[in-house]
């Protein structure tokens, strides 16, 4: 499956530092984006920590015969492990967590010996996925939170989740000894869909509606990154911004395009 990929983390308008975190796989096999919390080196160490963890995981065991499923349950839940570890070297970051989601294209082996490209989504949080098809933008991760759970339970609307109060308390995050959720599904996919991971700090300042409409109307990947992120800063930026962007591609191309001039290094 060739696809096109790109991504882009800002801090936003007010705060003094990016906790955010991403990473794309230079072959174009997973990607990641992280959204740390508990102060200033708190979350960015958080993040940090989780990315690099499920990153060297996945790049270690990417040939094993592990399936996807486990291989991620495994990435993450060592993602986990090593950020507390870090809180019990260091008490004054014992508060820290993250957000995470991840998105793998792996080839796996049929019981019949052949051979066929899935794709899988991990996630802990409220860091999202997306998919465009067509005009339809469908969210595909469900939110770890606290108006989430009210919100399948009935107990309140989408709109009254959207300005709640308690809007932003998870009932899961990378950090806690008693992580009990790591949600993993496998994707269906079509030629030119677009799949967007996404920190909060976008979904916050921005309706799925508005998303989806850059995402229709922009169909250079680059220049639609950029303008989500603008336009979360427009709306007010209160927290760090980051998009990555995957596109499935219609057509057969001599080679991946791949930016990561704004990744952060890991």
């Amino acid at each position: 499956m060739k696809c096109f990929f790109t991504g882009l983390t800002d801090p936003g308008l007010l705060r003094s530092s990016n906790q955010d975190y991403y990473y794309i796989d230079p072959h174009g096999r997973f990607f990641i984006v992280a959204d740390g919390m508990g102060g200033h080196a708190g979350g960015q160490e958080a993040s940090r920590i989780a990315t690099q963890a499920i990153q060297a995981h996945l790049n270690e065991h990417w040939d094993s015969d592990l399936t996807s499923p486990q291989m991620l349950r495994a990435a993450l839940v060592l993602a986990n492990r090593e950020i507390v570890k870090d809180q019990q070297q260091h008490p004054e970051r014992s508060d820290m967590g993250t957000t995470i989601v991840v998105l793998l294209f792996r080839e796996e082996t049929l019981p019949e010996g052949d051979k066929v490209e899935e794709v899988w989504c991990a996630h802990v949080g409220d860091s999202r996925l997306y998919r465009l098809r067509g005009y339809d933008l469908e969210q595909l991760t469900e939110d770890h939170t606290w108006v989430a759970q009210a919100m399948r339970t009935g107990e309140m609307t989408a709109d009254q989740a959207r300005t709640h109060p308690w809007r932003h308390v998870l009932s899961q995050c990378l950090g806690r000894e008693d992580l009990a959720e790591v949600t993993i599904q496998r994707l269906d996919l079509h030629p030119a869909d677009r799949l967007l991971l996404c920190s909060d700090g976008l979904t916050e300042e921005l309706s799925d509606q508005t998303i989806a409409s850059y995402l229709k109307s922009i169909r250079a990947s680059e220049k639609a990154v950029a303008s989500l992120v603008n336009a979360a800063k427009e709306k007010g930026g209160k927290d760090n911004i980051t998009v990555v962007l995957v596109t499935v591609d219609n057509f057969p191309r001599p080679e991946l395009t791949i930016d990561l001039k704004s990744a952060p290094p890991v």
